[in-house]
């Protein structure tokens, strides 16, 4: 499997994908509205929010989705049409609706997605011409652009993708994700956006997204809120020319690898860019009973207001991090508990240990700090990717709608 992170790795790098990125005005500044379109039908699958209130694009794509004649995705930026009753929701189908009719293609493969500020209105005769301008521009090195203009508080795109023998032929999964701030997926607000030329049934292909939805962007949290609006959303066209993919071995197993690594690149990508942090933390919590027990601890840990200000100061605090998992809900035994920051070991059998306070200081002055916390003999592990809490956080979100 060959490996592509940043640029290249854009969901137009797969065959029959396109894209474009324009500015619309909804934003003060820079592109803020993005069009993804297959030149062929393609299968397509969704991962939404698990908050009860949900945002308008979320209710639409959930009623279209698994299908296989997808054709596009529209999404903007600066206003996240949520909260705003029916007239959201008919603005959200008649995003669609443009989209359709510029590029002559059924209403209903069109999929539509939001992100910024609450409550307010889309600014509609700004989506409508910014979608005209989208369909106009579209082309095979639009990735880029559309991962830009998606962003809202994002100080960088994020992007990913993968090539790999696949199904007889060489297949391509790419994506692109934003998300800085109101993370903390069952699913925040994060979108992403995946493409492949894989031919992926669209039972297979929701199946393949929920199993790395499970253990990449619900691994993820910035600050410990979900949104309204999160959604992850995949289109499979077979342009690469490979035999369907469906439940037979090898063939499944390749791409789910691959759509794992991809969707474990973002996560890491958007935690890594969470508003105001300094460093990407990685908490891995194993000898718990099952996965979902050691993502329950490594999560509360992970949202610890006081646990990520301390790395932010570069406080060896190690005892505010046992506190946490103690509250997670998950029983285990604190006398068995070993705990390390990167190559520092702070805890053995429930003990403290003895460690350099400078070495621990010194762990944590760099820009990835890796956790581990073993908590039993249990099969169950897992990994969460967070950030820590900064002075900008706080001035961020203090000034989000002003």
């Amino acid at each position: 499997m060959r490996v592509f992170e940043g640029g290249s790795g854009s969901i137009t790098m797969p065959l029959g994908f396109l894209a474009a990125g324009v500015r619309a005005g909804i934003k003060e500044q820079g592109e803020d509205l993005a069009l993804i379109f297959s030149d062929r039908p393609a299968s397509a699958a969704g991962v939404f929010t698990r908050n009860v209130v949900k945002a308008a694009p979320v209710l639409v794509d959930a009623k279209r989705l698994p299908r296989t004649t997808a054709r596009a995705v529209v999404v903007n930026s600066g206003n996240a049409n949520s909260c705003t009753g029916d007239a959201g929701l008919q603005d959200a189908l008649r995003m669609g609706r443009e989209v359709a009719n510029r590029l002559g293609v059924a209403e209903e493969d069109v999929l539509v997605a939001s992100t910024g500020i609450i409550g307010e209105r889309l600014p509609m005769e700004k989506i409508t011409d910014g979608i005209e301008r989208a369909a106009s521009s579209l082309r095979r090195d639009g990735g880029a652009d559309a991962a830009r203009a998606i962003m809202t508080t994002d100080t960088r795109p994020k992007e990913a993708g993968v090539e790999l023998s696949l199904g007889g032929a060489n297949v391509k999964v790419g994506a692109i994700a934003k998300g800085a701030g109101m993370i903390c997926p069952n699913l925040a607000t994060m979108l992403t956006f995946i493409t492949t030329d894989a031919a992926v049934a669209p039972g297979q292909l929701q199946g393949c997204l929920a199993q790395s939805v499970e253990k990449s962007f619900n691994c993820l949290t910035v600050d410990g809120d979900s949104s309204t609006n999160d959604s992850v959303i995949i289109l499979a066209n077979g342009a690469a020319g490979s035999r369907l993919i469906d439940s037979r071995i090898p063939d499944l197993d390749g791409f789910q690898e691959a759509l794992d690594f991809v969707a474990a690149s973002l996560a890491k990508q958007i935690a890594q860019d969470g508003e105001g942090a300094t460093k990407l933390i990685q908490i891995t919590v194993q000898g718990a009973r099952s996965f979902e027990e050691a993502r329950q601890v490594a999560k509360t840990v992970a949202n610890s207001p006081l646990v990520k200000t301390a790395m932010f100061g570069r406080d060896p605090n190690w005892g505010r991090v046992l506190a946490a998992a103690g509250r997670a809900g998950v029983d285990f035994d604190p006398t068995a508990v070993d705990l390390s920051f990167g190559p520092v070991p702070l805890v053995r059998g429930g003990e403290p240990l003895d460690f350099s306070v400078a070495q621990a200081q010194e762990v944590l002055s760099k820009p990835e700090t890796n956790v581990l916390i073993k908590i039993g003999q249990g099969p169950g592990s897992a990994t969460v990717w967070t950030c820590d809490f900064s002075y900008d956080y706080v001035r961020i979100n203090a000034e989000y709608h002003t």
